[in-house]
């Protein structure tokens, strides 16, 4: 049954650890830094990835540095700077900037590939939806299945709702059996951040269509853990709403999603919808 961690000060510490009881192809964590402070990890079975929400640090992963990684300021603005790790290697972060905070992506992999940083300029970038709809979104993909260098089964975005209030993950629909082309199957773990950092929203789950959540309160800093089942999310009105995706594949790099058929009509519907589909094949 998917999970909801409340807020909380996790001082560095993973929020989702190496082989959680719940989703044991994915690790997650929250690193934050000020000026010369520094953080270390070594990650054994897991590929991972560090995304500069804000602030600048040094990255070293192994012998190799990655200097003056991370542009942003807000959250909201841009796009985000991060290096790829490969399973196995030790990596150390250094924040250069008055403060940083650091997203750590991870996916359980049996596979080694070489480190390399993903620009801005790397990052895709979808939106689709629309304000008639209430789905209006924006996705910046970090790793996604076009990626260019070698990785394994790790899928990251960053993930918006356009405007104030609205729906994402939206026709329901779910990635927990592999039975392609038709469905792969993914984990998936989300952190959610909303502007004003005051407002809230609700994530849905449900196994089959007939079931009754649950529905989770989510607010600034709720991390949701899913195994199965379907899942879309709303921003309450006048709130926006971003929340960082990570999604790890059990056998297969491409995600293909299954929509709830109730509802499957509405990809015709909205706007740019199939591009996003897409944005998560090769």
């Amino acid at each position: 049954m998917p999970e909801h961690i409340k807020p909380f000060d996790n001082k560095n510490q993973p929020i989702v650890g190496e082989n959680n009881h719940l989703v044991p192809l994915t690790y997650m964590n929250v690193v934050k830094l000020k000026e010369g402070e520094s953080y270390a990890a070594h990650l054994t079975e897991y590929e991972s990835v560090y995304v500069m929400a804000t602030g600048t640090c040094d990255i070293k992963v192994d012998t190799q540095l990655f200097e003056a990684v991370g542009k942003r300021n807000s959250l909201w603005e841009g796009k985000p700077d991060s290096v790829y790790v490969p399973k196995n290697v030790p990596v150390a972060v250094t924040c250069r900037s008055q403060t940083a905070e650091i997203y750590v992506a991870g996916g359980k992999i049996d596979e080694t590939y070489e480190p390399f940083r993903v620009t801005p300029d790397d990052v895709g970038t979808i939106q689709y939806g629309s304000d008639d709809t209430k789905t209006h979104r924006r996705i910046q993909h970090v790793l996604s299945p076009n990626t260019k260098q070698q990785k394994g089964r790790l899928l990251v975005s960053e993930l918006f709702t356009v405007g104030a209030g609205g729906w994402s993950g939206f026709p329901p629909h779910k990635h927990d059996e592999d039975r392609p082309p038709t469905e792969t199957r993914y984990e998936e773990v989300y952190l959610f951040k909303f502007k004003p950092d005051w407002g809230f929203g609700a994530q849905f789950c449900y196994v089959k269509e007939d079931d009754f959540g649950p529905v989770f309160h989510i607010k600034d800093g709720s991390s949701v853990l899913i195994d199965k089942g379907y899942h879309p999310s709303v921003a309450a009105p006048g709130y926006e709403m971003y929340y960082f995706t990570i999604i790890v594949g059990e056998t297969y790099k491409d995600l293909l999603q299954f929509f709830q058929p109730a509802h499957a009509y509405q990809v015709e519907t909205i706007p740019g919808i199939k591009d996003m589909i897409a944005g998560f094949k090769k």
